[in-house]
């Protein structure tokens, strides 16, 4: 038997498609026609993901679980208006699938369960298996309307062994400079572990000092975490300068590693403690600050015939 595999799968009535790793008993599943989500990673056939509301409060509400991917900001903006590239923008719900946390500020920003990406390769080979995908972002208006810069984007998505790599790539495709400020959001979880033994570390050195909203306030603070158990600790906290690029969560003879490439250079931390919800800790890997598109500040874009490409990966493997 192949030590990998490309599978078809259905999930919630959409088409699903999981890479497999036989020798590292490690699948991970993506659902294109809902925002290209990774639905699901299992390990030794236990789930690793925070399931939330699942892929149905995702279509429906817009709820993240497990490894959404936030297009064109991630974590939240301070405004529903913004200026960038020369252009002045209004964000409306009304026009655009925009989204808004509980102090009515943007989040997460417009491609939650997106229906419009598209699969456009696969592949299983001797040691890896992989998926691409293509969203033409110019060519929807109401995508448009909340962030008008034509472009397209393609995630591929690759397990070899034990780790998955995700690569996402923005081409322009029209004549104006496209802003960078994407991220991944991926939920991990430990399965019967009680959340206070989940060991945690984070390799990070400055902190952003954050509002009330949890907005950058401008200054920063020299923070430094020695790894151990999470216990009670809650964290929301958003990081711009890291030690090394190495995020993990350890317990129950398992290690979940994430691992931050090029074009990752900030990561959000958040990890609630609260007994309303099933517990995870969330590594996220950013290409900018928190609310980059409205400040500026470390915000990059990507000329017309340019390219951009970030990558990050998830590693599973037993620990003792």
């Amino acid at each position: 038997m192949a030590t990998h595999e490309v599978r078809d799968e259905r999930v919630g009535g959409l088409e699903g498609i999981a890479l497999v790793s036989h020798d590292h008993d490690l699948t991970v599943a993506f659902v294109p026609g809902a925002g290209m989500v990774g639905h699901s990673l299992t390990h030794r056939g236990e789930e690793l993901l925070g399931q939330r509301g699942g892929l149905a409060g995702y279509r429906e509400r817009g709820s993240s679980f497990g490894i959404p991917l936030l297009h064109p900001w991630a974590n939240r903006l301070a405004a529903t208006t913004y200026t960038a590239g020369g252009r002045r923008i209004e964000l409306d719900p009304q026009r655009s699938p925009v989204h808004l946390d509980p102090n009515g500020l943007p989040i997460h920003g417009v491609l939650a369960a997106s229906p419009h990406w598209q699969v456009v390769g696969r592949t299983p080979g001797n040691g890896t298996a992989a998926v691409a995908a293509r969203l033409d972002y110019g060519a929807h208006e109401d995508l448009m309307a909340a962030f008008p810069f034509p472009h397209e984007l393609h995630v591929l998505a690759e397990l070899a062994g034990d780790t998955l790599t995700v690569a996402t790539i923005l081409l322009p495709t029209g004549d104006v400079a496209v802003p960078v400020s994407f991220g991944w959001h991926p939920y991990l979880r430990l399965p019967d572990l009680p959340r206070s033994q989940w060991r945690v570390e984070l390799p990070v050195r400055t902190r952003a000092v954050l509002d009330d909203l949890g907005l950058p306030t401008g200054e920063t603070e020299t923070i430094s975490i020695e790894p151990g158990p999470l216990g009670e600790t809650s964290y929301d906290d958003h990081f711009v300068g890291l030690d090394r690029p190495t995020f993990a969560l350890e317990g129950g003879g398992r290690r979940i590693e994430l691992e931050l490439g090029q074009g990752y250079s900030f990561a959000q931390v958040y990890a609630p403690n609260s007994a309303e919800e099933e517990p995870y800790v969330c590594f996220e890997p950013m290409t900018a600050p928190v609310n980059a598109l409205v400040n500026g500040e470390g915000l990059d874009s990507v000329a017309p015939g340019g390219s951009f490409r970030a990558e990050y990966c998830l590693r599973v493997r037993a620990a003792d």
